[in-house]
């Protein structure tokens, strides 16, 4: 599943490509009453949480998700496409540029006033994230949960991937399989802070960076720890088996 860094860097190319422009063509694969039609005008491209939303005049939105599989590409009209059409879920096209969702799950057309994203928590990746409101929420959870699957939840914060569970985990010496209920709040609020000034800090970015080296723990099992040596470990972990990798030394 996409970071919430990912999306804000979709909507970051999407968006000169888009914002302002007429549709000349329109084609999306998605259910239910409400349709983009040519001529409409994109009056907004902008990441919400996990999900990129496209706003145009006559007040409907675009959202998409990509979940594991989904992914948006901005071509130049006339340019040869690097994936398949039938994989195109959502394709916008203007006078000069042609944007296609590929295989993403979640396509949906709608009115851009409805609350179908009011669920989601405030955005880590916006400099002036509330804080305060997200450790609210927090407080609210279940205390027996796992400290990397209440970091997953979107309904607390937005924006935090397995890559960033896990990295914020090792950056704060977080076990990924404490309890809620034995992280006290100042804890809570370095990890939350930690994981906004990674997203922050990856934004405009392509190549993720949490690390002097890269990423610390994420996709690197059986390496040395660059804290303190000991060796990264992995399993498959929480409700829908999201690998996790931490180390067991310092992590504790």
């Amino acid at each position: 599943m996409p970071e919430g860094d990912t999306l804000f860097n979709t909507a970051l190319t999407l968006r000169p490509a888009l914002l302002g422009e007429s549709l000349t063509a329109v084609s999306i694969r998605s259910r239910g009453m409400y349709r983009l039609r040519v001529g409409d005008t994109v009056r907004s491209v902008e990441a919400v949480g996990k999900f990129l939303e496209i706003v145009v005049e006559r007040g409907l939105a675009l959202r998409t998700h990509l979940h594991m599989t989904g992914v948006w590409h901005l071509y130049e009209q006339g340019e040869r496409w690097r994936r398949s059409r039938h994989l195109a879920r959502a394709v916008l096209e203007t006078e000069s540029h042609v944007a296609v969702c590929f295989a993403a799950p979640t396509v949906e057309v709608g009115p851009a006033a409805d609350d179908r994203l009011a669920h989601l928590g405030p955005d880590l990746c916006h400099a002036d994230v509330d804080l305060d409101a997200v450790l609210e929420r927090v407080a609210c959870s279940d205390p027996s949960t796992e400290i990397a699957e209440v970091l997953l939840d979107q309904r607390l914060a937005a924006g935090i991937g397995n890559v960033y569970k896990n990295e914020v985990l090792w950056a704060c010496e977080v076990s990924p399989f404490r309890p809620l209920a034995e992280v006290d709040e100042p804890m809570r609020r370095r990890l939350y802070e930690t994981a906004a000034e990674q997203l922050q800090a990856n934004l405009g970015r392509w190549k993720r960076q949490t690390h002097p080296k890269g990423l610390a723990v994420y996709n690197r099992a059986g390496q040395g720890c660059y804290r303190c040596l000991g060796r990264i470990r992995t399993i498959e972990h929480g409700d829908i088996g999201r690998r996790t990798w931490w180390c067991a030394d310092c992590q504790t």
